[in-house]
Parts: structure tokens; C-alpha cells; sequence
């Protein structure tokens, strides 16, 4: 025989056992579906109604509810505390430092401080002078023209006056108005001598003022 029929014919034969296995195994679930469905019925208990539900009543005033019961807890002991009738201040603590400890000083030789200078003084200052009778300075001369033309005024003259006595300079500080009264003036204090100014008694060159007067009589 050929091995292909072999397989064939085994192959068959496990087919057809397996179709056997198959059918008895769904008898058996018929059969116990069915015996299933037979059973007879069984009655349950019934439960009672429900009741009715209550009324509705007036509530009560609300009110705290009980307070849950509270395990009894040792409390602490109380200190003893000592009151009195009067207020009682709290002692101010006093801390007190020590004293200082007092380190020795050198001795240090300190030089007496130089004596202030002494207030400077203003300086004295003397005007030179014309009016010493000693000098015998000369009257200036009245042009004749003045005269006739009856022209009349004051000159003041700004002198610098040397320490030697001498006019330096001259200057026209205040004209008379007239030319010829100012230039007589001029030429007499020109020849003039003069008595020095002074500053703290040691005499030097300064300025110094000469009026003069021409007026007719």
C-alpha cells in the first residue's frame, strides 16, 4: 500500500473518532440544558410593604447638639501664685561696670606756646603843610588883566609834596574859570616850600591839596 492512502485512511479514522467524541459531548449538554429547564418552580418569600411614611411634625427648637463625652485629663498642677493687694513694680537690675583702670600718664614736657604778636597799630600819618610862617612862601600875584576884567575864583591845586619839602608835581583839581587866575596860581605854589608829611614820624612823598583865592577887594 502506498504511504499516500496510508495517511489518508488514518486521517479518516481520527475524523471519524473525533465526530464520535464531539456528539456525546452535546448529548450530554442537552441533556443537562433540559434537566435544567424541567426543574420545578419555587416560590420566594414575600417581603412585607414598606409603612407608610410619617407625617411631618413640628421641628423642635434647634439646640446644640450633646456634647460628645470627653476622657477625664489630668490637669497640670496650678503654680502657687502669691498676689498682693499692691501693685508691685518690677526691681530695676542695676549691673555696675568697673571702674576703670587707670593707666599712668607719661610725663611730656610741653613748650609754652609762642606769645601772640602784639595788635599792629594804625599808622600815623601827618598832611604836609604850607601855612608855617617859617617857609615864607609868596602871595600869588593878581594878573593886572583880572583885575581890569574883574574876573575873580577859586583854584584848588593837587600838590605831591617830596620829603625834601619840594612840589613834584602839580595838578588843576578846581578850576577858578579863568586861565590866567589858574596859571598864577600854579607858578607861585611852584616855588613854594612845603613841610613834609610823615608816616609813624619817618617823612615820605604824599599828596596834598593847595586852595587858593582870588577875589578883589
Amino acid at each position: 500500500m502506498k504511504p499516500q492512502a496510508m495517511a489518508i485512511i488514518v486521517a479518516l479514522h481520527l475524523a471519524a473518532i473525533y465526530g464520535l467524541a464531539t456528539s456525546t459531548v452535546v448529548r450530554q449538554a442537552h441533556s443537562t440544558l433540559r434537566a435544567v429547564l424541567i426543574l420545578p418552580e419555587i416560590e420566594l418569600p414575600r417581603l412585607p410593604p414598606p409603612p407608610p411614611p410619617k407625617p411631618p411634625t413640628a421641628q423642635k427648637a434647634s439646640r446644640a447638639p450633646d456634647p460628645l463625652p470627653q476622657r477625664a485629663i489630668d490637669a497640670p498642677p496650678t503654680p502657687n501664685i502669691v498676689t498682693s493687694t499692691t501693685d508691685q513694680l518690677p526691681v530695676p537690675i542695676v549691673i555696675q561696670a568697673p571702674a576703670p583702670t587707670a593707666w599712668p600718664v607719661a610725663a611730656v614736657n610741653l613748650a609754652p606756646a609762642p606769645a601772640s604778636p602784639p595788635p599792629i597799630k594804625p599808622a600815623k600819618i601827618e598832611l604836609p603843610s604850607s601855612d608855617a610862617q617859617y617857609l615864607n612862601n609868596p602871595t600869588p600875584i593878581y594878573p593886572p588883566v583880572s583885575k581890569r576884567m574883574n574876573e575873580q575864583g577859586n583854584v584848588v591845586l593837587r600838590v605831591l609834596v617830596s620829603p625834601e619839602g619840594v612840589a613834584q608835581q602839580i595838578e588843576l583839581k578846581t578850576s577858578s574859570g579863568y586861565e590866567r587866575l589858574d596859571n598864577a596860581a600854579i607858578k607861585a605854589v611852584n616855588q613854594w616850600r612845603f613841610v613834609p608829611g610823615k608816616r609813624n614820624g619817618q617823612a615820605e612823598a604824599m599828596w596834598f591839596n593847595v586852595p587858593i583865592n582870588f577875589e578883589l577887594s
